[in-house]
Parts: C-alpha cells; sequence; structure tokens
C-alpha cells in the first residue's frame, strides 16, 4: 500500500515563519536545534521514529527539520511527505531534499548493502545538514536514524542540558548492541574493553567520553572546535576505513572535541542491523521485535497519525484458534499481550482466567476440585497456592473448549509471555515441517523453562524440535484435539496440582 499523495513540497530550503522563534515568554529561550532525518527505505520504522519526534517536549518554533532521502524501493519518501505536509508548519523551518530517482546504487548487491558510493553520499548528506545548521544559526544538529526511536520524551532537553560537544543518549536494542563504541584501534576499527558492558547495562550510570557515538547523537555548534567538525571530505590525514560513522570519530579527535554517551536515562530503543546480504524483509521482522520489547520494558513506541500504514492483517496461522489467557484485574499485561500479537499480525481469543484472589475452600470444594494429597513443590517444598488452583482451572477450560468446538489444533498464551525474534514467521515454519514430515503430537511448548536441557533428544527430521524433559511453565504451548482428550481424560481435578507440574506428568518426565 502507498500512501495517498500529499500537498507538494518544495525540493528545497522551505523557510516557515521567522528564521527563529522565542519559545514563548514563559521560559527562558532554548537553543535552536536542527533535526536531521536521513532516510532510506524506512517504511517499517519511520511511523514510530516520526511519532517520537512529534512527541519531543521541545518548543517546535527552536526547531527545525533538514530531512533528506533516498535510493528508496518502499514507500519512504511518500511517508515523509505526507508527514512533512501535516506538521511541518510547526517548526521554524524546513529543508526537504528527496530523491525519487535512481532506486538503487549501481554495485550494491542488495538494499542493506554498504558500497562505497553509498558511504560518500552518507557523508555528503550529512554535511548538508551540517552546513545548513551553520547558516541558520542554529546552536545544535540532532542526527537521529530512523530507526532509532526516541521513546523519551525529554531526549533533547537532557542531551542540550549536558552542555558537551558532541553527545548520544544511549540506546537500547534487542541485543548487547548500542550506539557508542568504549574502545577504538590505531587503524580506527572496533576494540573490545572492560567498559563497554558495565555502560551498555548501566551497571555505571553517568555520562562517559567514548572514543565514538553514532546512529544517534547531538552536536553543539556553539564548542570549541566545533567549526571543524566535518563529515566529508574526510579530515586530509584520514586513513581509517572509509565509513561515515569512523570519519566523523576521527575528525572529533582531529579537532579536539570530547564525544560523551549518557545512559543516566532510558532515551529509547534502536534496531540491530541486519547483515548485508538479508533483505527488507528481515529488516522489518528485527523492528517488530523491537517494537515487542519496547512494550515489555516501556515506554511504549507510538507511531504518528499523520502517516498512512499498511493495514494489519492478523490470521491464526493455521490454527484453529490462538487462546490468551489473561487475568480480568491486570489490564495493562491484557493490552501487552494483544498489542504484541497485534503487532505481529496475530488474531488472539481472549479467556478470562480464573483469579486465584477470589478463590476459597468453598468456591474450590463447587468446582468439583480436589487438591492431591500431600503434594509439595518439588524444589521449594510449598504446598499448592490458590494462584496455581486458578491457573489450573484456566488452562482447563482451554482443553474443555478445545475439544467441545472440536478444534484440531489450537495455541495458548499466558499474558506474561516475552516473544522472541520472528516468532510467528518460525512458528509458521515449525508447523510446516510438523506437517510434511506427518509427526504425530499431542502437545508442542513454544514458551518453558528447561531443567535438563543435555538430557533431552532431537526429533528426527525437525531440528527445531526435542522431545520435551522436564519443564516449568506454561507460558505458550501448541495443543492438538487429541492432546486435549488427553488432558481431560485423566481427569485432573480430583488430584490437582501446578499445570506445569501437571504436563511432564502426562508425558512421564516429572522427576
Amino acid at each position: 500500500m502507498r500512501a495517498a499523495p500529499a500537498a507538494p513540497l518544495l525540493q528545497l530550503l522551505l523557510l516557515l515563519g521567522p528564521r527563529l522563534q522565542a519559545a514563548g515568554a514563559t521560559e527562558p529561550t532554548l537553543p535552536a536545534v536542527v533535526l536531521a532525518i536521513l532516510a532510506r527505505n524506512a517504511e517499517h520504522s519511520l511511523p514510530h521514529y516520526l511519532g517520537a519526534l512529534e512527541r519531543l517536549d521541545y518548543p517546535r518554533a527552536r526547531l527545525a527539520l533538514w530531512c533528506a532521502t533516498d535510493h528508496n524501493v518502499d514507500n519512504t519518501m511518500e511517508m515523509l511527505q505526507e508527514w512533512l505536509a501535516a506538521v511541518g508548519g510547526d517548526y521554524a523551518a524546513v529543508v526537504w531534499r528527496p530523491e525519487g530517482e535512481p532506486r538503487s546504487y549501481p554495485d550494491e548487491e542488495g538494499p542493506k548493502h554498504w558500497t562505497k558510493e553509498r558511504h560518500q553520499f552518507l557523508m555528503e548528506l550529512k554535511q548538508e545538514a551540517l552546513t545548513f545548521a551553520r547558516g541558520w544559526g542554529a546552536d545544535y544538529i540532532l542526527f537521529a536514524d530512523t530507526d532509532n526511536i526516541l521513546t523519551n520524551n525529554q531526549t533533547l532537553r537532557l542531551l542540550v542540558e549536558q552542555g558537551l560537544p558532541v553527545v548520544a543518549p544511549m540506546l537500547d536494542s534487542q541485543t548487547y548492541y548500542s550506539n557508542f563504541w568504549c574502545g577504538i584501534t590505531p587503524q580506527g576499527y572496533y576494540r573490545r574493553t572492560a567498559e563497554y558492558f558495565p555502560t551498555k547495562n548501566r551497571q555505571r550510570r553517568g555520562c562517559f567520553r567514548v572514543p565514538m557515538v553514532h546512529s544517534t547523537f547531538l552536536v553543539s555548534l556553539r564548542a570549541e572546535g566545533a567549526a571543524q567538525l566535518a563529515f566529508y571530505p574526510p579530515h586530509p590525514n584520514y586513513t581509517w576505513p572509509f565509513d561515515d560513522i569512523i570519519v566523523f570519530a576521527y575528525a572529533c579527535q582531529a579537532s579536539g572535541i570530547s564525544v560523551h554517551v549518557c545512559n543516566e536515562h532510558r532515551y529509547g530503543y534502536m534496531n540491530v542491523p541486519v547483515k548485508s546480504h538479508q533483505g527488507l524483509e528481515d529488516e522489518r521482522v528485527n523492528f517488530i521485535h523491537l517494537i515487542l520489547e519496547a512494550l515489555v520494558d516501556g515506554p511504549p513506541m507510538q507511531a504518528s497519525a499523520y502517516v498512512s500504514r499498511p493495514p494489519k492483517r492478523p490470521s491464526k496461522m493455521g490454527f484453529d484458534e490462538v487462546f490468551v489467557i489473561s487475568l480480568a484485574r491486570r489490564p495493562d499485561r491484557r493490552k501487552r499481550m494483544l498489542s504484541s500479537l497485534w503487532e505481529m499480525e496475530i488474531s488472539g481469543q481472549v479467556v478470562d482466567a480464573v483469579d486465584g484472589q477470589t478463590l476459597n475452600s468453598s468456591v474450590i470444594r463447587s468446582l468439583g476440585v480436589d487438591l492431591l494429597p500431600g503434594y509439595q513443590d518439588p524444589y521449594s517444598g510449598r504446598t499448592l497456592t490458590k494462584g496455581e488452583v486458578g491457573c489450573f482451572l484456566s488452562h482447563y477450560s482451554v482443553w474443555e473448549e478445545v475439544v467441545a468446538r472440536g478444534l484440531a489444533r489450537v495455541l495458548v498464551f499466558e499474558d506474561d509471555v516475552r516473544f522472541e525474534s520472528n516468532f510467528k514467521g518460525r512458528l509458521e515454519q515449525l508447523m510446516e515441517e510438523v506437517e510434511a514430515e506427518k509427526l504425530p503430537w499431542d502437545l508442542i511448548y513454544l514458551g518453558r523453562k528447561q531443567v535438563n536441557p543435555e538430557e533431552e533428544t532431537a526429533v528426527e527430521g525437525l531440528p527445531g524440535l526435542v522431545v520435551a524433559g522436564y519443564s516449568y511453565w506454561t507460558l505458550a504451548y501448541a495443543l492438538s484435539l487429541t492432546g486435549a482428550h488427553k488432558l481431560l481424560a485423566s481427569q485432573p481435578l480430583h488430584r490437582m496440582l501446578p499445570v506445569d507440574e501437571f504436563l511432564p506428568i502426562m508425558f512421564d518426565q516429572h522427576p
């Protein structure tokens, strides 16, 4: 789907209102900042990126937008144009620099392949943005890649308050990847250091001097030596790799400019780059996982309301039903879970979980439940809790519905599951392989805690499956109709124990 044509914008500097406007009489005038937006094939992340920029707590009268896009095979240019037409009038100035053709570089192997020509063109664009910011009279320029989502709306204020020449907000990702280096070799390559992980994991907090920041960072145009900073051409003595982030790191070093990364706050998220041989679909899948991680860790990403997005088409992935067991008194978890499924385009049916807090002895007896005499948790030694009774009854109601409706196969999720990257694609592939191998199955764990993984054996012909050993948790599983019949036939309500202890007994794997 492509966005409807937006109102035409001049492909040059479009000044909107006075050159610089005061933020208002209620607060001191804040420094003027240029937001540099350089977008290529960013349709998957651009709505959330632009939504985050909209929500920055900073007067738009003190902000200018410098936007460039090029070499796109997706809807990036139309999205940006639509957004600028809607919000551009709120900013002090806008530069719009689109290039519709060509759609690729001559020597690139794919849209994620970085050729020398691509690096050079990006450096030239960044230099143009820097030159504009200086000429416009800005105090700062903020570079932020279009898959870097600043969920903390105070980010720009917090960075400006540091008063540092070059400073980056440390961004979180799906891995240990972030937007700074703690070490660099004399040849300009990445060097491992003892400081990186304590910084990335926020075991030490503050603003730390580093040799390089990239992807999202703020540059002070008033700092001593800032006039010598450049992205292109590289410094006359430059011999390091021809890469925009390394060229800028060298320029800072040569100009005597200190570079810092700050991690006191959670500023936002960045997508882990895909490999050069991968494509835009791989990047889109990665970004969906980043959205899901933000839903768990918070704050969540919010897409711009001023950008047309491709419609979601949720499905049940070939299952007859997708059940989501969720406590009504935990609307936060339910909302997060349903949002996660929506982002992955999975259609789910909410099952109101039985709340253990509402259970007492008489209610439990009225439900026909008898606790297994003498049951004790194999590790803690405690007896069955009311929460565990409620959890079991919740799963039991799903098994009953599977049998009553004759559902051949279903998915069952609890509402505290945390999804791995490409969950939907991997599950669809797994089920296709199971069908191709004609493997008979009753239950497939999708989310569990392995107790003795070294004792589990692989299923022949299915590298993604093992014969499950003793496991904790019932976060997610696939269940067949025959499996549901077997679970009910054991009449578990008459000798109830926790559901994640009951299932291993059913496949003879309880210690």
